[in-house]
């Protein structure tokens, strides 16, 4: 591998973060497949946590004013325990089993909402007891390969917020998941001085990405905005089961 090659697909990498701080979730989650390509999962996970740090900067500034609070309250320390779990099994736990379940979780949602489609369907509020479940496995699995989008959306999509609303619940959210993964991934694998500078490498894109995420995002209609998120959800929870089972090596 090149140089020049590990840069442009870490680059890539790095804009499909920046796309999904800009509002566009799930994109991001292709990230570490991505990389992974080229080097270990892991080592991908800690690699890209630097660039979600930074783009959760730009999108916390960009959706400041549109998130919904009583849910940050349920789902946040639910999150947190559940990258505490990550961090406490991070040697015992079998990955690939964990992706498969969490991409099949995926797959089944958006069929049933696909097949459903037509129907009249009632928004249904906040709930603390669903929330705390999937706010937990959402931290869990976004601690193990930044794949925390899934659980999170099938929480949070049956809500119907609006398009702002929900980019900028996911966007605050992902944000404080992030920073709490900090210290657990420096005690798993250290930060380098060589690794620090590959990541600073990769912020202009990552920071492209997310404005151009912003930019789409207020241009899409609830519809068309909706429909992306449930296609895009459904792309990575295949990725996520093809990757498990070992197809996609």
């Amino acid at each position: 591998m090149t140089p020049e090659y590990f840069f442009w697909l870490a680059s890539v990498g790095a804009f499909l973060v920046g796309l999904s701080k800009g509002g566009l979730p799930a994109i991001g989650m292709l990230s570490v497949p991505l990389l992974s390509l080229v080097m270990s999962p892991m080592k991908a996970a800690v690699l890209l946590l630097p660039i979600f740090v930074i783009s959760d900067v730009v999108g916390v500034w960009l959706y400041r004013r549109h998130f919904s609070a009583i849910n940050l309250r349920i789902l946040v320390p639910a999150a947190i325990v559940g990258i505490l779990i990550g961090w406490g099994t991070a040697s015992v736990v079998s990955e690939r089993a964990i992706m498969f379940l969490i991409g099949l979780m995926g797959v089944v949602f958006c069929l049933h909402v696909w097949l459903r489609r037509g129907r009249v369907t009632v928004a249904k509020p906040a709930h603390r007891g669903w929330g705390s479940l999937w706010g937990a496995v959402s931290g869990f699995t976004s601690f193990i390969s930044h794949a925390g989008a899934p659980p999170f959306q099938i929480y949070m999509l049956p809500q119907q917020l609006s398009k702002a609303q929900f980019a900028g619940t996911a966007t605050l959210f992902f944000a404080i998941v992030n920073a709490v993964k900090i210290v657990p991934y420096q005690f798993l694998q250290p930060y380098t001085l060589q690794s620090l500078r590959e990541a600073a490498l990769l912020i202009p894109s990552a920071l492209i990405g997310t404005v151009l995420g912003a930019y789409l995002t207020k241009r899409l209609t609830d519809k068309w905005f909706y429909l992306l998120v449930q296609i895009s959800l459904f792309g990575v929870s295949v990725k996520l089961m093809v990757n498990a089972s070992g197809w996609g090596s």
